[in-house]
């Protein structure tokens, strides 16, 4: 089940809202949000909710050993993280490293063929940053084991995130109040991610997914410009909406998550792009591998190594091809190269702004074509036609003129302009009195979306 289906909006979201309104007690909301987190799993995933329960069992296990561990804790830690990401490798890279072992050694291993588990590598990055955050000292080890089962299974956040850190919403598993304002403020937010989604991600995804799936010969330079770019608004669209509705979600049950994505396309380097940019993603790996491994504290050298091997472990998080490592990699090098470079030392001013922001436009949409290409071989050859695919025959511009329809146009020109920070318009008191009725037709063209297509992919479904 996803959010952006009508099941979903039309019937799980508002039984569970209602009933979640009529229950008094927190404990008992506690145990509406659990069964129903549970039961939106199992809807996708009836076996692998076992899965969530035991990953959530054991991390809530080691960390109440590591409390209780004095001088063994750190072996106890060391324990969990490997469980975690054994689990984690198991699922999500057996497949890739057997085939990676059967070229090298010329051996001919069966390939295992695991269905992977929605959602893994969210709720595994979440379980393991609360036990890590216990070993620390930053949380105390919780001994209500329904809490630690809520906070990972939290239906809002948890097939595709923000990536939660415990201390972040401890207090609110316990004690949280939520008034009319909030919940109309989190369905408002909700609505507008689900905008997001089915009128811009969906429409751009279309033009993508026809011109990737095209025999290169027929694409030209137009064709790789206009398939870059959708699928560059496809992705943020489709990320970030689903972000604002785990975000609006949380509001209306009385959890407060952090911001995921701040208008990343309006940076002007690729550091810049990071901070604005799956924003929890980006802060985990920080928090928990690049400062333990020395961060910038360890000089230029050690702090451009320290880059590069949290960014190809950030593509590799994305899932098992060498064109997530590449992504991964690729960044990591223009972020080394940003630390060397004396033009992204100098102050701020208008020229350096724009050529940053044109520079990071150009880094990104490249890395983001070899993250959406099937094999490198493709991600190579699409660079090849962007910068040289001059061939304008008859097929090639059928090809380009069949995108050019009036709804994808339009989709293409919303996705440019919400790309764009527009909080000061947005504070308008024009805009603030046309806020909801903007935002109800905003929910009935969405819903009449989806009510006439079948085309609603997520790309962060399976990560």
């Amino acid at each position: 089940m996803v959010f952006s289906s009508l099941i979903f909006i039309s019937v799980f979201l508002p039984v569970v809202l209602v009933l979640y309104w009529l229950l008094p007690s927190v404990k008992g909301k506690n145990i509406l949000l659990l069964a129903a987190s549970l039961l939106f799993y199992a809807y996708g995933e009836p076996v692998y909710v076992l899965l969530l329960v035991a990953s959530s069992f054991l991390n809530y296990i080691w960390a109440l050993l590591i409390e209780h561990g004095g001088a063994r804790r750190k072996c106890i830690l060391a324990a969990a993280a490997v469980t975690d990401l054994a689990v984690l490798c198991v699922f999500k890279y057996a497949a890739f490293l057997t085939g990676i072992f059967n070229s090298i050694f010329g051996l001919a291993i069966p390939v295992p063929d695991v269905a992977l588990p929605v959602g893994i590598s969210f709720y595994t990055f979440q379980a393991m940053s609360y036990v890590i955050d216990v070993y620390r000292g930053e949380v105390k080890a919780q001994r209500n084991f329904m809490h630690i089962l809520l906070y990972i299974s939290l239906f809002p956040q948890l097939i595709a995130g923000p990536i939660v850190k415990y201390h972040d919403i401890e207090k609110e598993l316990a004690v949280r109040s939520t008034d009319a304002w909030e919940s109309a403020k989190g369905i408002q937010r909700f609505i507008i991610g689900l905008g997001k989604k089915t009128l811009i991600a969906n429409y751009m995804g279309e033009v993508a997914d026809l011109l990737f799936a095209a025999p290169m010969e027929q694409i030209n330079i137009l064709s790789a410009w206009i398939g870059a770019g959708a699928y560059m608004l496809q992705i943020y669209f489709d990320f970030s909406g689903y972000s604002d509705m785990a975000i609006g979600m949380g509001r209306m049950f009385g959890f407060h998550f952090k911001e995921n994505f701040r208008h990343p396309y309006a940076a002007v380097s690729v550091k810049d792009f990071w901070r604005r940019w799956h924003i929890s993603l980006s802060g985990w790996f920080r928090e928990y591998l690049y400062i333990p491994l020395g961060g910038n504290r360890k000089g230029r050298a050690r702090t451009s190594l320290n880059k590069i091997l949290v960014f190809a472990c950030t593509g590799m998080w994305h899932g098992a091809n060498m064109t997530f490592l590449f992504w991964g990699l690729f960044h990591g090098f223009f972020l080394m190269l940003e630390e060397y470079i004396p033009f992204f030392r100098k102050e701020s001013g208008f020229w350096k702004k724009l050529v940053g922001h044109i520079y990071t436009l150009l880094v990104v949409l490249v890395g983001f074509v070899f993250f959406r290409a099937d094999s490198m071989r493709q991600g190579a050859e699409w660079i090849g036609k962007m910068a040289a695919g001059l061939q304008f025959d008859d097929v090639s511009m059928r090809l380009v003129a069949s995108l050019l329809t009036p709804v994808h146009l339009a989709a293409f020109a919303a996705g440019v302009v919400a790309s764009v920070p527009m909080e000061r318009a947005a504070r308008t008191k024009p805009v603030q009195r046309m806020a909801w009725p903007l935002t109800i037709a905003l929910l009935a063209v969405c819903m009449l979306h989806l009510a006439g297509g079948t085309y609603n992919p997520f790309i962060y479904f399976r990560f």
